[in-house]
């Protein structure tokens, strides 16, 4: 079998979640399918634009995070975010504005960041305290979006949400409130690609040259990421999301692909 056999084949294992209750659509499909050239991926990636668009719910103005993984459904968590911004985009530009709009302001606007916020009639958004304010992947996903929303929507007001969240370019602790916490590489994977999009080359270079230089190992992997720091799971680990965005990064920087492809 082909390389690009296998990966076919692997793409058509996400048909299942198109119709699941989750705001991860956009991660799923979007980074799952937009560097992929097959006929058979592009119909998965409008099937699961349109599902996006269901989902959106106009009162709440924003794709709400779903009961898929089980928990509260009408959730607004910052990893709901990336991805979806693009696909919405696609179908309806209105509707991937107010997603990441809404997102904008409860995550950045109530004084400390707040990457996850539950919906309780009547009284509305509350805040949750999981993930912390910390968690650098909350940042990085966040600025993801942005860097999306800021190629693909219309309106010059992305600049300053992308100026806060832009980050050191080093590899941060997996929580950014304690230093001794490990680092998290995912998150700076993320974030790499995220700079290129917005056209930050050369923090997106030295981010690299650091992921590279200290963190892969011989044959590729990107190690040293943190899944859940407060569960203590996955904590010095390869994750499969920081493969892919370093991979994604790699290929953007060299001219294998043009880091809006995706």
């Amino acid at each position: 079998m082909s390389d690009r056999e296998a990966a076919a084949r692997s793409t058509d294992r996400l048909t299942e979640w198109v119709d699941a209750d989750t705001a991860t659509r956009g991660l799923i499909f979007w980074y799952g399918t937009a560097l992929a050239d097959t006929p058979e991926a592009a119909a998965l990636r409008v099937r699961a634009a349109h599902a996006c668009r269901d989902a959106y719910d106009p009162e709440l103005g924003l794709v709400p995070w779903g009961a898929a993984f089980g928990g509260p459904r009408l959730l607004a968590r910052v990893d709901g975010v990336p991805g979806t911004v693009p696909l919405l985009a696609s179908v309806d530009p209105q509707a991937a504005r107010s997603h990441l709009y809404c997102h904008l302001e409860l995550c950045l606007s109530k004084g400390p960041f707040c990457w996850t916020w539950q919906y309780e009639p009547p009284v509305g958004w509350a805040p949750c305290d999981a993930p912390p304010p910390g968690w650098s992947r909350g940042r990085a996903w966040l600025l993801l979006a942005v860097a999306e929303a800021a190629h693909r929507l219309d309106g010059d007001d992305l600049a300053e949400a992308a100026r806060r969240l832009l980050p050191a370019p080093v590899v941060p602790p997996a929580d950014e409130a304690h230093l001794d916490s490990p680092p998290d590489t995912s998150s700076a994977a993320v974030t790499a690609v995220a700079l290129l999009k917005l056209g930050h080359r050369e923090q997106a270079l030295a981010l690299l040259h650091e992921l590279v230089s200290t963190h892969v190992t011989a044959d590729g992997r990107l190690l040293n990421g943190c899944y859940d720091l407060a569960a203590g799971t996955a904590t010095r680990h390869e994750l499969v999301w920081g493969d892919f965005f370093l991979a994604y990064a790699l290929a953007a920087l060299t001219g294998l692909v043009d880091a809006h492809d995706a």
